[in-house]
């Protein structure tokens, strides 16, 4: 049995009286290629762990089971249990959590995490894991094509969420996956996102804290985005004297590094 098969996938819904559940962003990947696409952009090696969010039906689960150590998967939904159980059976290295992916508490010093993730979680899921004291290696995650170009585009237009994820990691657009590469067809366009993770030592590593509070203070001015930051962060006109910035500038206009500066 084809996991990514339509016939395949409808025949292991209807035997366990099941469907796509909207509440959940359930659309089941059936395309082979962008499944490999995945495999292959995560680079994993015979000694990592993974971490997946949303397995559904384990199509993604097995490939990603063939090459690692373990595979920890996060379902929320417990009616698809008994179905990964059946379809993951052949796998002694896959561990299945019914578990809001929200509340987990990444526990591996080292993993990845490789996923087709429900896209009304998108963002803070990613900050879930970026912001967490174990951060994985890398995200290779399949989102909505919209969220997956504005994460990649920085200076000088930046935004929260493109400024959230740069701060910890460097984002890449891999490919673009239209609506019939699943079923049900969403809405929307998806992409292969992937985020490869800053660690300490690198370049462009900067501490959890200090990231933090360049992002709160990004939030702060973007709330107001229309306005300078001369009436949204008043009280840095000093601070942003000594680093160079000009009050009169808006928010998308500072690169990572200047909200940084801010925070000297």
């Amino acid at each position: 049995m084809e996991l990514y098969n339509l016939a395949d996938i409808k025949t292991i819904l209807e035997k366990h009286g099941l469907w796509a559940k909207k509440q959940f962003g359930q659309n089941f990947l059936i395309n082979k290629d962008i499944l490999m696409t995945i495999v292959e952009t995560a680079k994993l090696k015979p000694t990592e762990q993974v971490i997946e969010i949303g397995p559904g039906l384990g199509v993604l689960t097995n490939e990603l089971a063939k090459l690692v150590t373990r595979v920890t998967c996060l379902e929320l939904d417990t009616t698809l249990l008994p179905v990964l159980k059946e379809t993951l059976s052949a796998y002694k290295n896959v561990q299945i959590l019914n578990q809001d992916a929200l509340h987990f508490s990444p526990c591996f010093k080292e993993y990845k995490v490789v996923a087709n993730i429900p896209y009304n979680i998108t963002s803070p899921l990613i900050n879930l894991f970026l912001q967490a004291d174990l951060k994985p290696e890398s995200m290779t995650i399949l989102v909505q094509r919209e969220v997956a170009e504005k994460i990649c585009i920085i200076d000088p237009d930046m935004t929260v969420l493109s400024l959230q994820v740069a701060l910890f990691g460097k984002a890449k657009l891999v490919k673009k996956v239209g609506a019939g590469c699943f079923y049900p067809a969403p809405k929307v366009e998806s992409a292969i996102l992937h985020i490869d993770v800053y660690k300490p030592g690198d370049e462009n590593y900067v501490e959890t804290k200090k990231a933090l509070e360049a992002l709160n203070l990004a939030k702060k001015a973007f709330s107001q985005r229309r306005k300078m930051l001369s009436n949204t962060l008043a009280d840095y006109k000093e601070t942003m004297a000594k680093a160079g910035i000009a009050s009169n500038r808006r928010p998308e206009t500072l690169s990572v590094k200047e909200w940084l500066s801010l925070t000297d």
